[in-house]
């Protein structure tokens, strides 16, 4: 840092700002250091600005990280906060991701202004998602059901339901805590039956490697039990090749030294799926993940992602 006030790059969305706005809160409670040291600086990223077509079309994950990196290697920030989620697992060089705060609940909400959960949609009824996951996953328990393009910020996507865009859409449960929206979801859909995005509900911090000073005072809120399963499926996605273009889901949960994952890849239509369980020590987390992103990738074969025209 070559100042004393921390600078700390976030995107603009509402979502995003109370990520960063509970960064600063836990640093500044951490360090001792007014909330005023720590200045929130917003920045465009190229997911943000292209909202016509889906991600998958124009470039997956990096989308939402691109131009953050740029600031973090050029210095006009100290560190960068994101979705796990929208991380790639391969980083610029020079990066690294520093922290993980406590992860928040994993589920996935459903909301509808006419039906309780996505089992009560009649056939034919719309559901609103720009989640290739989300799609393969709502036509792999409801082939009948339409799946229709839905980008935009949470609030953006709360208007379009409300406008009938589609009759139902689902969204991150912890977006919306983080939000103070939890209210708005109708039903909460448990991880057995929909396994949520590699890194969902979990917020990291990505800094500069070298850069020693904010790196301790990072360390300073890093949650390790997170860390450990973020570490596991974020090995899982890397063999995988997971991004935005792939329909990947997996979820590991800590109890005590013990480790569990479940992974499960699917076509984009939803009509096969194979999924993976894994438990081991907390200490195997990474080759854990390894070993079962292999195995699904050998088991769905090289053309699995492709939906036949």
């Amino acid at each position: 840092m070559s100042t004393e006030i921390v600078k700390i790059g976030t995107r603009g969305s509402p979502l995003a700002l109370a990520q960063a706005h509970e960064t600063r809160a836990r640093l500044a409670a951490a360090t001792g250091r007014p909330e005023a040291d720590f200045e929130i600086v917003v920045i465009k990223t190229s997911g943000d600005l292209i909202l016509d077509r889906p991600l998958s079309e124009v470039g997956g994950k990096g989308l939402f990280t691109k131009e953050i990196e740029t600031a973090l290697l050029d210095g006009a920030i100290d560190l960068a906060v994101h979705s796990s989620k929208d991380m790639p697992t391969v980083l610029p060089d020079g990066l690294f991701i520093s922290a993980f705060l406590p992860r928040e609940d994993v589920r996935d909400a459903f909301l509808s202004p006419t039906a309780k959960s996505l089992a009560d949609l009649p056939a034919g009824a719309r559901v609103g998602t720009s989640s290739l996951r989300r799609r393969a996953m709502v036509k792999r328990l409801r082939p009948d059901l339409e799946v229709v393009e839905f980008r935009g910020n949470v609030q953006t996507r709360l208007k379009k339901l409300g406008d009938g865009v589609a009759d139902a859409t689902l969204l991150a449960y912890a977006g919306l805590r983080r939000l103070g929206q939890e209210a708005v979801a109708t039903s909460l859909i448990e991880t057995d039956d929909f396994l949520p995005a590699v890194g969902q509900g979990a917020i990291c911090i990505e800094s500069r490697i070298g850069d020693d000073t904010t790196n301790a005072m990072i360390a300073k809120i890093h949650h390790a039990e997170t860390a450990v399963a973020l570490t596991l499926e974020r090995a899982f996605l890397a063999e995988l090749d997971g991004s935005c273009r792939t329909p990947i889901a997996g979820l590991a949960r800590i109890e005590g030294d013990t480790v569990r994952f479940e992974g499960l890849i699917l076509r984009p239509d939803g009509s096969e799926a194979h999924a993976i369980t894994r438990v081991g020590s907390v200490a195997q987390a990474e080759a854990l993940g390894r070993d079962a992103g292999r195995e699904l990738k050998a088991r769905g074969g090289p053309d699995f992602f492709v939906v036949e025209a």
